[in-house]
């Protein structure tokens, strides 16, 4: 996916969900603070989305144009609807979001997570395809090891997990 296209997917999902802010937690939300992020993170054609003001309509968006649908169809990239609580991610990472807002989006800001924010849910939810993505991030240098430790620590998980995604990410980091 590329920034236009994301642009292009938070402009319908703000007119769909009629809100003038949709949050982006997917990995296309690396696209908020790397508009020209390395090929490997764009390899997605969803963007996991729900509407900021009204998070309820998470559907609404879902059944508009996600997969399958005719936007899917006639684009070849769709938003995913998603629950606002979909992605576990460290405390206060609402206040690092990152703003998409420009004449593009037609006066839709897309809220997109922060980087190291992206990486720590990620290694959360831990499929092959999270664990590349993250791994990826770390070698093209869009987020860096300390980091990603310090926000494991806001992750509001025990211990022993909190210390399973260390080991993971650290053995990632290592490749």
């Amino acid at each position: 996916m590329t920034r236009k296209q994301l642009e292009h997917i938070l402009r319908a999902s703000g007119d769909i969900a009629d809100d003038l802010e949709i949050v982006v937690i997917g990995s296309q939300a690396i696209l908020g603070s790397h508009p020209g992020a390395p090929a490997e993170l764009l390899v997605s054609v969803e963007a996991d989305v729900y509407p900021k003001n009204f998070p309820e309509r998470w559907a609404l968006i879902d059944g508009s144009i996600g997969e399958g649908s005719p936007f899917h169809d006639t684009f070849g990239y769709y938003a995913q609807g998603v629950e606002e609580g979909t992605a576990i991610l460290p405390d206060g990472w609402k206040e690092r979001l990152v703003a998409i807002c420009n004449a593009n989006t037609r006066g839709i800001t897309g809220w997109c997570l922060e980087p190291h924010d992206l990486v720590i849910s990620k290694y959360v939810a831990n499929r092959e395809k999270d664990r590349r993505f993250g791994t990826d991030a770390l070698r093209f240098g869009l987020t860096r090891l300390e980091e990603l430790e310090r926000r494991l620590e806001r992750l509001p998980l025990d211990s022993e997990r909190v210390n399973e995604i260390l080991a993971r990410i650290r053995a990632d980091h290592r490749r």
